[in-house]
């Protein structure tokens, strides 16, 4: 697929979504992230998902939809587990006043996001490692498809700040589970459902913030 051809793709899932077209620089930047991911991707497995059109679909679409969804007035965002960056790089290209960390332990995948990172121009940085280690806390945590995700989201819990927010993108056969994982401390005030599936949906659970 040419750039052009994944820009217009990406355009017609966005419109098909029901969200604000992108504009030309930000579709760009998706499509050369796109292009990369599928070079990177036959190397280190990123997905399984290797054609453009299902990275476009699946992927790249969903977390534009979360980074439409965030709550207002994050400045700092975590993706536990970034994995090839999703959702975080979208969110960094579609929400740039929001102050995003990509988190990965398995060194080659973190290679991946450095270079993403430098190929985009985009103000992220990625931490190379657990994020449980991190000594910090975010106005959002953010988890898809990480692995063993009920563990994941009991490690993620205590890096959102007091007033913040965590983020899960999930099914929702698994939201419950997922819940009880986060914590009694978490209220879930807003769910979405997302184009990816009829099953697929992002929740936001608050620790007394105000609602998205």
């Amino acid at each position: 697929m040419e750039p052009s051809e994944a820009r217009t793709r990406l355009q017609e899932l966005v419109a098909t979504a029901g969200l604000k077209p992108l504009d030309d620089g930000t579709a760009s930047q998706f499509a050369e992230y796109v292009s990369l991911f599928v070079r990177w991707n036959t190397r280190l497995n990123l997905s399984a998902i290797r054609d453009e059109e299902g990275i476009l679909s699946r992927h790249i679409i969903e977390s534009i939809e979360v980074a439409h969804a965030l709550p207002r007035g994050i400045a700092t965002l975590l993706d536990f587990g970034s994995g090839a960056g999703l959702p975080g790089i979208p969110i960094a290209l579609c929400r740039p006043e929001i102050a995003v960390t990509l988190a990965e332990s398995q060194g080659k995948k973190a290679a991946f996001l450095q270079e993403a990172v430098r190929v985009l121009g985009i103000d992220a940085k990625v931490h190379a490692g657990r994020a449980q280690d991190l000594r910090t806390v975010f106005d959002c945590v953010v988890l898809r498809a990480v692995d063993r995700m009920p563990k994941a989201v009991a490690a993620a819990a205590p890096l959102v700040a007091p007033t913040g927010w965590l983020a899960l993108i999930a099914t929702t056969g698994e939201l419950e589970g997922l819940k009880r994982a986060a914590g009694m401390e978490f209220s879930w005030l807003t769910v979405r459902r997302l184009t990816g599936g009829t099953q697929r949906i992002v929740a936001f659970g608050s620790r007394c913030g105000p609602q998205p």
